[in-house]
Order: structure tokens, then sequence, then C-alpha cells
């Protein structure tokens, strides 16, 4: 399948599927974009800990700074994004798949987040791995494993390591294709940017269209191949 059938029928999925494809996507958007801007937020314990040793607070105004820092609640938002993030992956699985999606796939992640976390550090730890011997393979262990969250959707009884090891087969000659369809999306990711930049810095609005548009890409390429293999 080449990026330009594959968008074109994401396109005809979104536009099939309006108002509520669109709306569900701006409520993946909306809740995001608040969790990372409370992060944002939130004291970094770095600088407290900076300015203990430079003298600018005591010891004791270290310790309540560190129990009023939200060190905990910045914890929980850590865990919340990349699970929410699976919620809408699956949503758009389900959208794929012709099955009924709804709002409530956005929560589907938090069966399984303490899969999806592992996942998550696991992974990053095996790009950072490869990315210490150079860039190249780094990027090529990015996309070895990133089909490894819609095996676990697929199977949530599968183990992480097993989620990994999957991903790894199924992407085996694939990755080329799959950078290409990510390339393809460069220019709408360059108009999010300079709109956010210079127009309306509040709100990503190009992301509306763009969040169901790449993740029902990303889903169809994920369902395209796992059926190639199943022939």
């Amino acid at each position: 399948m080449t990026p330009s059938e594959l968008k074109f029928n994401s396109r005809e999925l979104i536009f099939n599927n309006m108002p509520k494809i669109i709306l569900v996507g701006l409520v993946y958007i909306v809740i995001s974009t608040l969790i990372s801007e409370l992060q944002i937020r939130l004291p970094a314990p770095i600088n407290i800990y900076q300015q203990l040793r430079t003298g600018m607070i005591t010891v004791e105004q270290f310790s309540s700074s560190i129990r009023t820092s939200g060190l905990f609640l910045s914890f929980v938002l850590g865990i919340m994004l990349p699970t929410l993030s699976i919620g809408y992956k699956n949503y758009c699985l389900k959208t794929i798949r012709k099955q009924e999606g709804d709002y409530s796939d956005l929560l589907a992640g938090f069966g399984i987040f303490i899969k999806v976390i592992l996942i998550s550090l696991v992974t990053t730890v095996l790009i950072a791995f490869w990315s210490l011997l150079f860039i190249f393979p780094g990027i090529i262990a990015y996309y070895k494993y990133r089909q490894a969250y819609y095996i676990l959707l697929d199977d949530p009884s599968k183990g992480v390591f097993h989620c990994i090891n999957e991903s790894k087969m199924l992407m085996s000659g694939k990755k080329i294709e799959l950078f290409l369809i990510d390339i393809s999306f460069a220019s709408w990711y360059l108009l999010n940017v300079l709109i956010l930049s210079f127009v309306i810095p509040v709100f990503p609005i190009v992301s509306i269209w763009l969040t169901p548009y790449y993740g029902l890409s990303q889903a169809a390429y994920y369902d395209f191949i796992i059926k190639e293999v199943a022939v």
C-alpha cells in the first residue's frame, strides 16, 4: 500500500464518519494539551535542588518545596499522556476496522497502563542504546518497535517483550514504507508549527484535522501489514 493510497482511505473514513471522528480527536487534543500545560507549570525538582546548592533556599525550605512541588502529580501526568495516546490508537484502529468506536475508547489504555509504560520505557532505552552507535541505527530501532502498542491493543494478554519482538518481525523489510508515510505528513506538521508560532499560539488548530488523519493512517498501515503476514 502506497502512502497516497493509505492517506486517501484515511480521508474517506474521516469524511464518512463526520463529525464524530473529528470530535473524538478534539477531545483527545484538548485533554492532552491540558495535561502537557499542567506538566510545564509544575515546579521542576532539579531547579529546587539547584537553589539549595547555591544557597538560595535553606534545607528546611528545600524539604518543604519537595513536599509541595507536585512530584507525585508530575509522575501521574507522565503516565497519563502515553496511556491516553494508546486509547486514541485504539479508537483509530476500531474505526479502520469499521467497528463502532466511541469516546470511551480513549480510556482503553488505562486498563493496560502498566504494560503501556513498560513498553514505552523498554523501547526508549533500546532506541537510546542504538542511537549511541549512530543516529541511523537509532532511527531504524524507532521504526522496529512502532507496532508494539497496536499488538498490545489487539491482544492485551501478550507480554511486553512479546509485543516488542513481534513488532520487530512485522516491520522487517517495511521500515522504509512507514518512514515514507511519516515524511508525507511533514508539510502538515510544518503548517501546524507555523500557525502555532505566528497565528494562533493558544491552540493547535491544524491538529483538529491532522490528528485523526495521521492516527487513522498509522492504524491502517498496521492493519494492512498484519493481514499481509496472515496471507
